[in-house]
């Protein structure tokens, strides 16, 4: 697979939207993994990896979508 920006290797794959990245255009940043409710504490909490790959084109929302058609 070759990066979406040049024609180099892709070295890895966007976490959001699985764009091929070579290391000149990699970008890392959170990636939440897992969403639960604390036992303990009473309320949710998540599971992030703070280094996740990164194309920077996609947007991904920041919010959540319903989908009332799976309920």
């Amino acid at each position: 697979m070759l990066c979406w920006f040049c024609p180099k290797a892709a070295r890895g794959g966007c976490r959001f939207c699985g764009r091929g990245l070579c290391e000149d255009h990699a970008r890392f940043g959170p990636y939440l993994l897992q969403v639960h409710r604390s036992e303990v504490r009473g309320r949710a909490e998540g599971l992030v990896v703070e280094d996740a790959l990164q194309c920077g084109t996609c947007r991904p929302r920041p919010q959540p979508v319903p989908m009332p058609e799976l309920d």
